[in-house]
């Protein structure tokens, strides 16, 4: 396999090229140090990776957990990027390098950084040629789980030469950092917070594009899809900077959640909703400009309610994962978001009254002098809000 430009040279050692070698051509996520535990090598997949899509800078030539380590790793976008994360891997690493450190837990200080010196008197030495794990912890990880495997390299005498760390998650190191080059990464941690569904009081956004079936048809398909790709776009940006989690998108239908889990409380869970339709509210007009079109062109309307008892988990196929809800109180969000008509904004009264002192005010909402009505005697409210949230109490925002 050729190297790209910036890539580390294989090390001289001819044993330790070999391994880096076939690290490299199998596109591992891998790093390998020498017999004094110098960073010998780096393959370009873990770099990107770490990098967020660039090659990131491993300090070479210098001692695994020391002080050039230590520094070279804070300035990765992911990975072990944290003095916890570095400690962690420490916790794992650590007994080899203990076992191979002439001056034993003396001679290991003088190694590493201080920060893990609090750490080596726990630390038993390591002696086995084959060690397998998962990666836990905050970053990639976090996200992604990865089985890797920590190897030591011996010569035809059995003299120890070398270790090194070994992974090939299911998804290629290009593609998992293309994604998180383009993700945003807080909105990945509350995926994964959200993995197993279950239970979680959340407010809840239902939006949509009002005449779309018109301007469909006014416009090319591909003027069309174009609009539809920035509108989510949009959205997304919205709810992900609110805190909130994108749900499933249906033609240009918008759906997200704001669990109370990952917003801190049922307040701030509400204020966040509010947010994000007030964010997405003002980005239609950025929109329509960028689609030639004006802002009296695109009219969005949004229901917003608050659920103490949906469904909320991830759905995770060879495909695709997405974050998605069930319950009573999904459906009469919807049922809200039909009833907003002409570009309005609905919010359930449970939803208003989860709003705090200090978040209310924040908003610029007195909670005490709202005055609601009863979603089924709406003028707009069709035969799907009349049979399944007619008496839900609403007011304008």
């Amino acid at each position: 396999m050729a190297t790209e430009p910036g890539s580390y040279p294989l090390p001289d050692d001819p044993l330790l090229a070999e391994v880096a070698r076939a690290m490299r051509d199998d596109g591992a996520f891998g790093q390998l140090m020498d017999a004094d535990w110098n960073l010998v090598y780096v393959t370009d997949e873990l770099r990107r990776t770490f990098g967020g899509g660039e090659l990131a800078e491993f300090a070479i030539g210098h001692t695994a957990f020391g002080s050039e380590s230590v520094a070279a790793a804070l300035r990765w976008r992911f990975g072990a990027n944290s003095h916890e994360n570095q400690r962690r891997g420490f916790g794992v690493l650590g007994g080899f390098m203990l076992a191979d450190t002439a001056g034993g837990r003396a001679g290991l200080r003088q190694l590493v950084d201080p920060i893990f010196h609090d750490m080596i008197d726990d630390l038993e030495p390591r002696h086995e040629s084959f060690l397998a794990g998962d990666i836990t912890g905050d970053g990639l990880t976090e996200v992604t789980n990865v089985r890797i495997v920590v190897i030591r390299i011996r010569d035809d005498s059995g003299r120890i030469v070398g270790t090194a760390t070994w992974a090939k998650p299911a998804l290629g190191m290009d593609m998992i950092s293309a994604l998180l080059s383009i993700a945003d990464f807080g909105h990945l941690r509350r995926m994964h917070i959200v993995a197993e569904a279950a239970r979680r009081p959340a407010a809840v956004l239902f939006a949509d594009l009002e005449a779309s079936t018109p301007l469909s048809k006014r416009l090319s398909t591909a003027s069309y899809f174009a609009l539809a790709r920035r509108l989510v776009r949009a959205s997304d940006r919205c709810v992900i900077a609110a805190g909130g989690l994108v749900g499933r998108h249906v033609g240009d239908g918008v759906v997200a959640f704001f669990p109370a889990e990952t917003s801190g409380s049922e307040s701030a869970a509400a204020r966040s909703c509010i947010e994000a339709m007030r964010s997405l509210r003002a980005s239609v007009a950025e929109v329509a400009a960028a689609s030639d079109l004006t802002a009296d062109d695109l009219t969005l309307r949004f229901g917003l309610h608050w659920g103490s008892t949906p469904y909320i988990g991830a759905v995770t196929t060879s495909g695709r994962s997405e974050v998605t809800a069930l319950g009573d109180e999904i459906n009469e969000a919807a049922r809200i978001e039909a009833c907003a008509t002409g570009g309005r904004t609905l919010a359930s009264k449970t939803l208003v009254e989860r709003l705090d002192h200090d978040d209310a005010a924040e908003l610029g909402i007195n909670t005490d002098q709202m005055s609601y009505s009863i979603l089924g005697e709406l003028p707009t409210a069709g035969e799907k809000a009349r049979r399944d949230a007619p008496a839900i109490a609403v007011c304008e925002l």
